[in-house]
């Protein structure tokens, strides 16, 4: 499908209804590794048809919003890496282990206790339900290796690293997967990249590399400082963004607005296409489309509007409904207000090449 000039996207999640979630409990607590059932409020032999339900009302906010890229909004999940997380043979969910949040709290994760092994297809269903739901292009996501290896504790490798590898093969069969079955794009999340620098440098970039072996969609990454309704603090940069320019992925995704971030950091991205976060997520108060289009102009110094892709900071999740999608709106139309100011040569815009 033909994109057109600086299209948008969400990063991920759209804001899950009060009706199927307990919102009130999800925001007041560190984000799930391990299953939180008690979070929904459907009973269980409703659960999956509410979730549909659901899912379908978020894809019709994207594309009444304007947005050019669509999710399935990640409804189905307690968060966005544990609904991949648990379902992967080799670990143990139910007697689960512990593992610090990037927070420093600890929390409950799935206890590694034997070969991680991706037996059947995860997401390939909720793949297939939004590919039937809109024609627009599609982005699925899924959590990075990575991160999920530092969301567990590791009771059978003793090596960080050799879990990583391990968590990467079964990112590596979804994706292909997903793409196989009509994904547009594939986005994996890798947060802890940002959270643990070192480590990543050790043995997640490896990991990462590892998972887009062989893959020849358009996939993206996605590094963020944590879900804003939570990590409130945010550094003046990224501790782990450079090293991205030798990875195969395609995208990078990074959140800019509520952190300010000095957009030269970019310069040793040129090669990539940049989903841009433009969208301040600390703030349920809406941004009208001048604010959010400045946000964007602050990177065609860097990077040319054809290698940028709108988004939020990162997800909707936290966020009340009418704000999440008063947001979509606003980015959609900033959009629309740059290409416009693009085409006929506005000052300070760049000619696309």
């Amino acid at each position: 499908m033909t994109a057109p000039l600086l299209p948008t996207s969400l990063v991920g999640s759209y804001a899950q209804p009060d009706w199927l979630i307990d919102r009130a409990r999800l925001a007041d607590r560190f984000p799930p590794r391990v299953r939180a059932k008690e979070l929904w409020r459907p009973a269980p032999e409703f659960l999956e048809q509410a979730q549909d339900d659901a899912t379908v009302l978020a894809i019709r906010a994207q594309e009444r919003a304007g947005l050019d890229i669509v999710t399935d909004g990640e409804i189905r999940r307690e968060s966005y890496s544990n609904h991949f997380a648990t379902a992967l043979g080799g670990v143990d969910v139910d007697n689960p282990g512990t593992a610090l949040d990037r927070s420093g709290h600890p929390n409950p994760v799935p206890r590694i206790t034997g070969p991680i092994e991706r037996s059947v297809p995860i997401q390939l269903d909720d793949l297939h339900f939004l590919r039937s739901a809109t024609d627009h292009t599609i982005k699925m996501t899924v959590p990075g290796p990575f991160t999920m290896s530092q969301q567990a504790q590791d009771d059978h490798y003793g090596d960080p690293g050799a879990a990583a590898m391990a968590y990467a093969a079964a990112v590596n069969a979804e994706v292909r997967d997903l793409f196989a079955a009509g994904a547009d794009v594939v986005q994996i999340d890798e947060p802890y990249m940002q959270a643990r620098p070192d480590a990543a440098r050790a043995y997640g970039l490896e990991a990462l590399n590892a998972a887009l072996d062989g893959i020849t969609g358009t996939t993206a990454v996605h590094i963020c400082f944590g879900y804003a309704a939570i990590i409130h603090e945010r550094p003046e940069g990224y501790s782990f963004l450079p090293e991205l320019a030798g990875s195969p992925v395609k995208q990078i995704s990074i959140e800019t607005a509520q952190s300010g971030l000095d957009l030269g950091v970019l310069s040793d991205l040129t090669d990539k296409t940049i989903i841009l976060g433009v969208l301040d997520l600390s703030d349920p108060a809406v941004e009208s489309p001048g604010v959010v289009a400045s946000r964007a102009r602050r990177a065609f110094d860097v990077i040319p509007p054809e290698k940028l892709v709108l988004a939020p900071d990162c997800g909707l999740k936290y966020l009340p409904r009418e704000s999440a999608y008063g947001k979509m709106r606003s980015l959609a139309d900033a959009a629309k207000r740059l290409r416009a100011e693009i085409r006929s040569g506005g000052e300070g815009v760049p000619t696309p090449a």
